[in-house]
């Protein structure tokens, strides 16, 4: 099949003249990971690159008309990066003729106003459905086949099981990388790609379909069972535990390795709070695995389906690629409620078994048990990237200084930042600290607190000092815009932890970044506490504050912005982290 390229005349001089400018390709600089410590680093042009970003509403970047009284927007928020779709339905709107056109406009606008770029490949699936796909795709049912639900219904979802579905997207990847590199290869506007959309099986458990049922009777694949027994000691609790619940068999059908699935006479409602459970219920469901061996026999269809994506894009344009997952939650604890099969915790193994190719597993994280969820995304070094999530500060911190993240990604974001916003002003917090949060991400040096209005001062062991902080304010946390199905599912969901789509929005909270940058230096970004000092080591056991400087980093050194002394100290003795503020202080001790 001949393949030609189509843009509109509009576009067509700005689509050459951005793929000549970048054509001449060069392998330095191009952005990669790199492991830091227990930390894996996003590198562009030789430095690491600490994304605070945020998505824009699924269908905003679909013309270069909708997207351009918003450029200026992000940039006053602070961003340094934008995280857009890319349709698959606009890029090929017919079989073999590329539209890349939309795509050169972006980079270009994201380069005129000084941001880099993330392009989400909305392609197979989106949400765990397939709304995205071409026409042309939609309509040939028959060459492009739907997943089938219990009592053999078809539902607008398109099935792992079709090698024609794969391929197709494939190859229009594939194209895409091809045109980046080309359009990209040198600026490094694009740093990474998002591939699909939270993809699992929703309304049922597994696919039904004849190839499905099939393959479900059959023995668990060879490279599976080869991968969970040379990682058996590493593996996830939740699969290890299934799998040894069942023997661990080395081999067998899906059933016989990890148990029984749903019954056929159980229907999978839209939320798992009809009838309506108990609190317990409620708080401990979410975290138990349902009829889990359905669950893994769709992550590995998914995982080769994404994986064969991923490596076809990749043999064109090698930048750091990875999947998101939407979370198994209170409101949504059975597999089909979410999307069964998708890149979540228990069932990480199983990804990176299917698919060596994905960089990072990444959570849509919209629960308020962040640290948790963080925890259970970063074992076994999967770094941590949060491309959805809400507008809240404390979570900025927290990802950043606790977690390593690559990256914090508010969704709907052109509703959620202004000039004014508390987003804003986190944003600009963690951009004045990057170069000392980039140093010290995935050491013991560095750590993040918080607090809410009530809670007892809390010690960290950091560096040659215990560090005592005791709540004196807030970093007022925005509550985000919500999807419309969040809403929705909160709506409807029992008194108790939001669910999804709502981040935790914890009222009158404080956070900080800490950093321990030598034996007796820190930098202090965030704020709402009263900070103390006690040694960790021999010495005198009184603490004195030498120096305070509040200021910022300006192309990677530390700028002064006031240096303070008497009342804003306590007459040396008392340091205050006010919000939204960077302190480096040098402590001594005497007798």
């Amino acid at each position: 099949m001949k393949l030609t390229v189509c843009s509109c005349f509009a576009f067509a001089c700005l689509a050459g003249a951005v793929a000549v400018e970048g054509y001449a390709q060069t392998a330095e600089g191009v952005p990669h990971l790199r492991k830091q410590g227990a930390a894996t680093q996003l590198i562009v042009d030789g430095k690491p690159f600490l994304a605070v970003t945020g998505e824009l509403g699924n269908n905003t970047a679909s013309s270069l008309e909708n997207m351009q009284p918003l450029w200026q927007r992000l940039v006053a928020g602070n961003l340094n990066c934008v995280l857009a779709a890319v349709s698959w339905a606009q890029l090929e709107p017919e079989e073999g003729r590329f539209d890349f056109a939309l795509v050169d406009g972006l980079i270009q606008e994201a380069r005129r106003n000084n941001l880099k770029l993330v392009f989400l490949w909305f392609g197979s699936w989106k949400n765990g459905l397939s709304s995205y796909p071409p026409l042309w795709v939609k309509q040939e049912y028959k060459r492009f086949p739907r997943i089938q639900i219990n009592g053999g219904k078809s539902i607008e979802l398109l099935s792992t099981f079709a090698d024609a579905s794969r391929d197709a997207d494939a190859r229009a990847y594939r194209a895409l990388m091809r045109h980046i590199k080309e359009a990209d290869g040198r600026q490094h506007t694009v740093l990474m790609m998002q591939v699909e959309n939270e993809v699992g099986v929703l309304r049922d458990s597994r696919d039904r379909s004849a190839p499905a049922n099939k393959a479900f009777a059959g023995p668990v694949p060879k490279e599976l069972m080869d991968y969970l027994q040379q990682h058996k000691q590493t593996l996830a609790p939740e699969l290890s535990e299934v799998w040894g619940a069942n023997g661990y068999k080395v081999s067998g059908t899906w059933e016989e390795v990890f148990g029984p699935g749903k019954p056929d006479s159980v229907d999978v409602p839209i939320q798992t709070n009809s009838p309506p459970l108990s609190q317990e219920e409620y708080q401990s469901g979410w975290r138990k695995l349902h009829w889990p061996v359905d669950e893994i026999f769709m992550a590995w269809q998914y995982a080769r389906y994404v994986g064969k994506v991923v490596a076809e894009g990749k043999a064109e344009y090698d930048i750091p690629m990875f999947v998101n997952g939407w979370l198994q939650q209170p409101n949504m604890a059975w597999p089909g409620t979410y999307p069964s099969g998708g890149p979540l915790p228990q069932v990480h193994d199983v990804w990176r078994a299917g698919a060596p190719a994905i960089d990072i597993l990444a959570p849509d994280l919209y629960l308020q048990y962040f640290d948790e969820v963080c925890g259970r995304f970063t074992r076994n070094g999967n770094p941590l990237f949060i491309p959805e999530t809400g507008a809240n500060a404390g979570n900025v911190l927290t990802a950043f200084g606790k977690y390593g993240a690559i990256g914090y990604s508010p969704f709907g974001i052109e509703r959620n930042v202004s000039a004014d916003s508390d987003l804003a002003a986190v944003y600009r917090l963690v951009s004045q600290m990057a170069p000392m949060i980039a140093a010290h991400q995935g050491k013991d040096s560095i750590t993040t607190v918080r607090m809410k209005q009530g809670d007892a001062p809390q010690r960290v062991r950091l560096g040659n000092y215990t560090l005592e902080l005791t709540y004196t304010g807030r970093n007022r946390v925005p509550i985000a815009p919500q999807p419309a199905a969040a809403q929705q599912a909160q709506a409807a969901a029992p008194a108790g932890p939001p669910g999804r789509g709502n981040a935790a929005q914890t009222p009158m909270e404080a956070a900080a970044i800490l950093i321990a940058a030598g034996p007796d230096e820190y930098y202090l970004g965030g704020g709402g506490f009263r900070i103390a000092f006690t040694p960790n080591t021999p010495g005198p056991a009184t603490v004195g504050l030498g120096i305070v400087q509040e200021g910022k980093f300006v192309e990677g050194k530390w700028v002064v912005v006031r240096q303070l002394g008497g009342d804003d100290i306590g007459q040396g003795e008392i340091l205050s982290l006010r919000p939204n503020t960077v302190l480096r202080v040098v402590v001594y001790r005497y007798e």
